[in-house]
């Protein structure tokens, strides 16, 4: 171990600090004083309910913890959305959690817990995953209605795909353990099963107030929508339970009675650790990130047995390519290179800079993958396709196209880990999340951008400079600076895994230990939908 190896553990690990301290944050939803008011009425959290429901000592693979992170701050903000998803097992069946936050303005929907909600259900229907619904939440949050309620991608796509899931025998189950009002009320009964608890639980499609309001009918909630005029007088619930433990406790006996489905077929082994510490990892990842590194190290760290395949290692070494296994799982990784290689031409290759003969490489890998229905494994640590003369005389864009061609069509599922750089097209033909990714998680030290954060201040500054100049402004170098560190702190700021993770562009950011995990439930959700599609690529230019 060196001094460099020391400086770079340090860095990364304080990175995994201050990430468990950013879940550990996310996860007291609305504060202490809410969560004790949900222990007030009998109810369980959201978290809680999960915990609950899921088995004992089982993995639970949480989406979109980071959604709304620091957004929203002029109505106090939407920790993790207002909304707790991810992938866990029940009865040892894996399956689609949702569990609305009551501790966030009473589970109310912003623009970003739609989001949030349609990627769960997305990850859902393309996986063949069940889901299960723990409803509790007071509706749209009416100062953004507009941003929430009439787009494509708004709330009602929720009900659309609720239908859509169920025509297709995706099993959905609903519980409705608190609020459930408006155009949300037909998420539950658009469900399999619905079920209801006494007392917290009601679904109406007009509350009391509105009803007064709109026919002049004086009634109270319980009354309108509660357990018993659903379970008894209407027949909109199939089931009444007297506590969210009990409710919970028949969600888990109906899963027990589930029967099993086709699967996709992927192969799988017994699995093994890597034989090179897997935490190591914390000290050979740059923390400069424009310093290379041998991807390699990393990959030998990640998978089983430390063991990898190459495929064509002499050949396109600016990216790597090969077979292994993660948790048993066979995978095709497909990784950038990070150190300098020198190319067949004896010419030297800056790493993360994909070239020609690297972007060929990868398509033909990438078919090969389809092929022998592998799934797919991209880490990325990318800064782009190689430009200038050279390249585009070289036909770099028709190279780099072949390899979006491969990839974008690919029936095989596919992963992505951004482990440093993301930026620029290379974002693109690594897997970004524009190319349907079943998962894609970041590290720590991921950046996501048009271009590194250095390149693109001096870019802007330069346009703004010109701009001002156009006017017949000068600018002192002084003023230079302080607009150049103006530009560079905001750049900084959206090139950070947390504002990525707080739109969605990421399923989540994990410390580089839990990758193995991600990987493997990832595979495992994704075993569960047989492919129907053949692979073909279309059109390529050659």
């Amino acid at each position: 171990m060196d001094i460099e190896f020391n400086k770079n553990e340090d860095a990364l690990k304080q990175l995994s600090f201050q990430l468990s301290a950013k879940l550990k944050k996310v996860a007291q939803g609305g504060g202490e004083k809410a969560i004790a008011k949900q222990h007030e009425k009998g109810k369980l959290t959201a978290r809680e309910r999960i915990q609950y429901l899921i088995d004992e000592d089982s993995e639970f693979l949480e989406i979109a913890a980071f959604a709304g992170e620091g957004m929203y701050q002029e109505y106090g903000g939407c920790p993790s959305g207002g909304v707790v998803t991810g992938i866990g097992y029940v009865k040892g069946r894996q399956c689609m959690i949702v569990a609305n936050d009551a501790t966030v303005k009473a589970g109310a929907w912003f623009p970003i817990t739609a989001k949030k909600n349609l990627r769960a259900q997305e990850i859902a229907l393309e996986n063949r995953l069940p889901v299960i619904y723990l409803v509790d939440s007071a509706g749209v949050f009416l100062p953004m209605q507009d941003e929430i309620f009439p787009d494509k991608e708004h709330f009602g796509r929720m009900f659309r795909n609720n239908a859509i899931m169920s025509s297709e025998g995706i099993v959905q189950i609903s519980a409705i353990m608190g609020s459930c009002v408006a155009g949300g009320a037909y998420l539950p009964i658009m469900s399999d099963e619905a079920m209801i608890v006494e007392g917290t639980g009601s679904i109406f499609l007009a509350g009391s107030y509105l009803v007064k309001a709109a026919i002049g009918e004086t009634i109270d909630n319980e009354t309108l929508g509660g357990a018993t005029t659903h379970s008894e007088i209407s027949g909109v619930t199939d089931y009444k339970f007297k506590t969210d433990q009990e409710c919970l406790d028949h969600i888990r006996n109906i899963f027990d009675k589930m029967g099993d489905n086709p699967k996709a077929g992927f192969n799988r082994v017994a699995s093994a650790q890597p034989k090179l510490d897997p935490k190591e990892i914390y000290g050979i990842l740059p923390q400069d990130r424009v310093k290379p590194y041998d991807m390699m190290d990393i990959i030998l760290r990640l998978v089983d047995n430390s063991e990898f395949e190459p495929y064509k290692d002499l050949y396109g070494q600016s990216l790597i390519c090969g077979l292994a296994r993660i948790d048993g799982w066979a995978v095709g990784i497909v990784a950038n290179q990070r150190k300098i290689v020198k190319s067949k031409k004896g010419e030297m290759q800056m790493g993360g800079v994909i070239y020609s003969d690297s972007a060929d490489k990868a398509a033909r890998f990438i078919m090969n993958c389809n092929q022998k229905k592998i799934p797919l494994l991209f880490l990325q640590d990318v800064s782009g396709f190689m430009v200038g003369s050279k390249a585009e005389h070289g036909g770099i864009i028709k190279d780099g196209a072949k390899l979006v061609n491969a990839m974008s069509n690919s029936v095989v599922p596919k992963f992505t880990i951004i482990v440093g750089n993301s930026y620029g097209a290379g974002n693109y033909a690594m897997c970004g999340k524009a190319y349907d990714p079943r998962l894609i998680y970041a590290w720590p030290t991921a950046q996501l951008a048009v271009m590194s954060g250095a390149s693109a201040a001096k870019t802007l500054l330069q346009i703004q400079v010109a701009s001002l100049k156009a006017k017949g402004e000068e600018i002192t170098p002084e003023a230079e600076k302080e607009l150049l560190d103006k530009i560079t702190a905001r750049y900084n700021e959206q090139l950070s895994p947390y504002y990525a993770a707080a739109r969605l562009w990421v399923d989540g950011i994990i410390d580089p230990l839990e990758t193995r995990k991600v990987i493997s439930m990832g595979i495992e959700a994704a075993n569960h939908a047989p492919i129907t599609k053949p692979f073909n690529v279309g059109v390529i230019q050659t």
